[in-house]
């Protein structure tokens, strides 16, 4: 079992200013390394509180590559339809190198119609776009000029793309599905790992959809236990078990997170592509913490967390990427909660 920290922060400029806020970022992140956390994951959102405080991941990313070791650097995710692909595999490459091949990338369609229409991109397109531009930077990334005929960007005839890859053939694929079933078989297909965001629904269902990614790869001839699932949960930990405590301590920072998701998703996406997703948005504004916790989290006391995580791994899971920095929470309170789980958390799991 593996783990990842998992960044969607929410912007409160009344609770602390954007230089904070990074700089908090980055000791969780420095902590996280030291202690032997796997993963730290950082989403590309543009103009809203929701995450929009990470617009250039490639960019904080690279930073982190310089202050941590051994840690690994996924992008979760990269929208495929609002970036030119050719920029990508550039930007990807330069921080595949400058880690020494501890770059994960990370893909996915995007549902935020504030971003598409800034960018000026149809989100009916978004998923054409998403399988057009993974192929595209695979090529790129191949070595020698790149010669490609593409439907959303100029034709390249003999481009050479600097700098190489340092990662061969290429990086770990990762493509972040949230509820259309398409999008997991199309995953499954092409052989990449799932990154599922599943909090927003209760644990049966997030095992019915992480089963449709593990039955389409058997669909397509793929063992399942070459692949990897990371599905990222908010997290925190106490020393010990106390429900109250834990309540007294999330619940404000929670609600915080959840209002910036629906604010960020007051234009619904495009009802033909994104069919369904009207479902996320009703669902979030209800989030309470009986509704959330203990099923659609990582919370709790050691013992809590370590039958929380045997059921993740029942599911397929291979890696819980966890939210530590959501609504204005402390830093000292997440420090404190990092530190309970490298203590008594994590000696306890890494062989399960």
């Amino acid at each position: 079992m593996k783990f990842g920290l998992f960044y969607l922060p929410t912007y409160m400029p009344g609770a602390r200013d954007a230089q904070t806020h990074y700089r908090n970022i980055v000791e969780q992140v420095v902590y996280a390394d030291k202690i032997g956390i796997d993963y730290v994951w950082m989403v590309e959102h543009h103009f809203v509180r929701h995450g929009g405080l990470l617009p250039s991941n490639y960019a904080f990313l690279s930073y982190l590559a310089a202050k941590t070791t051994r840690i690994r650097l996924g992008t979760g995710a990269t929208v495929m339809p609002i970036n030119d692909p050719v920029r990508v595999a550039e930007q990807a490459a330069t921080l595949d190198q400058l880690s020494q091949g501890r770059f994960d990338f990370g893909v996915g369609r995007g549902f935020l119609r504030d971003e598409f229409e800034a960018f000026g991109v149809d989100m009916k397109e978004s998923r054409e776009r998403v399988e057009e531009g993974v192929d595209l930077v695979k090529r790129a990334w191949a070595g020698g000029p790149l010669a490609y005929k593409s439907r959303f960007r100029p034709e390249m005839t003999d481009l050479p793309i600097l700098p190489p890859i340092f990662q061969k053939p290429h990086p770990p694929i990762w493509v972040a599905c949230l509820m259309s079933p398409e999008s997991f078989d199309w995953t499954a297909r092409e052989g990449h790992n799932l990154l599922y965001v599943a909090y927003h629904v209760d644990h049966p269902l997030a095992k019915e959809r992480i089963g449709w990614y593990r039955d389409a790869l058997r669909k397509y001839g793929r063992r399942v236990e070459d692949h990897e699932v990371c599905c990222a949960y908010h997290a925190h930990f106490l020393e010990r078990g106390d429900d109250a405590r834990l309540r007294a301590i999330v619940e404000r920072p929670m609600a915080e997170y959840a209002a910036a998701g629906v604010e960020a998703a007051r234009k619904p996406p495009d009802p033909a592509a994104y069919k369904g997703y009207d479902r996320r948005e009703s669902a979030q504004k209800g989030l309470g913490f009986d509704v959330y916790f203990p099923g659609r989290v990582l919370m709790g006391g050691p013992e809590q967390a370590l039958a929380r995580i045997a059921e993740l791994k029942a599911a397929g899971i291979t890696q819980a990427a966890m939210l530590v920095d959501f609504g204005s929470l402390a830093q000292k309170d997440i420090m404190r909660s990092l530190e309970v789980f490298g203590r008594e958390v994590l000696p306890r799991v890494k062989d399960l």
